[in-house]
């Protein structure tokens, strides 16, 4: 296993306290938008917490104000009208596998979303497990404003299942910006909170899940993630299959130990 809190980032700031670790990107003066090399960074750190031990719940946060404004338009927006297909189709599936990434790191995410959250921004809020958001926040899925089809690292299939068909589709086609109020009522955010709330927010939040059954979250997410493609009847098998598995960990027993003392358990994840 790799141990993570000490992981120093090059292209995004990250800290990890308590089995916590905060990711915000670090260009505010442009709100946050994504480069080549974040991208890339990202992906590969999100690879490596599926094998951290020491990281429990990851907080995606807000930086000056803003979450993120997408790909930046000089880094890669501009290099990429020089790209033939095949670099072209590089690019395309190295930003999908941060969203893969994503998904199979086995910890919670947060996404604390303030003021801006639009095109590659939107898809990464959207691929958090949770997403706390302020009433300034503005989300767009822009990409056909920009000529490119909705269908942009797995929007067409994620957001859908979190908003409903019909509202995604309003989103994809018209790249409009969603409200706060809409988001909240629509099920992609949580919660909405004021603005100097935010952070504490997402850390309670984190914090909860981090004292929670880890080894048990990471099932949950597994099974969220992978009971889209099963049937029904799939799907009461594998979660059997899955809930045997967690029966077995320790924890399960503690959970048991501490019921029969009346006491609360304290989790390890094992």
């Amino acid at each position: 296993m790799t141990d993570m809190a000490g992981y120093k980032a090059k292209h995004f700031r990250w800290s990890a306290q308590d089995g916590i670790a905060v990711i915000t990107l670090d260009r505010p003066e442009r709100k946050n938008p994504l480069t080549f090399d974040s991208y890339a960074e990202l992906r590969d750190c999100f690879r490596t917490l599926a094998y951290a031990d020491d990281i429990k719940a990851v907080v995606f946060g807000s930086n000056g104000g803003n979450f993120c404004s997408g790909g930046d338009v000089h880094d890669i927006i501009g290099p990429l009208l020089n790209k033939d297909m095949k670099g072209l189709l590089a690019f395309t599936r190295m930003t999908g596998d941060l969203i893969k990434a994503m998904i199979n790191c086995g910890k919670p995410i947060i996404a604390a979303v303030d003021g801006v959250c639009v095109g590659a921004g939107a898809i990464i809020a959207m691929a958090s497990d949770l997403r706390i958001a302020t009433p300034e926040a503005k989300t767009a899925f822009l990409f056909t404003r920009v000529g490119l089809a909705g269908c942009d690292m797995g929007a067409c299939a994620i957001l859908p299942r979190i908003i409903s068909q019909g509202r995604a589709a309003e989103l994809l086609y018209t790249g409009r910006t969603m409200s706060a109020e809409e988001g909240e009522r629509w099920g992609f955010f949580n919660r909405v909170v004021e603005q100097a709330a935010l952070d504490n927010e997402a850390l309670a939040l984190a914090k909860r899940l981090a004292e929670g059954p880890n080894f048990g979250h990471m099932m949950t997410k597994t099974m969220l993630n992978q009971e889209w493609s099963m049937s029904i009847e799939q799907a009461i098998e594998a979660e059997a299959q899955a809930q045997a598995i967690c029966m077995q960990t320790l924890d399960f027993k503690r959970a048991y130990d501490a019921f029969v003392a009346h006491q609360k358990p304290v989790f390890k994840g094992d």
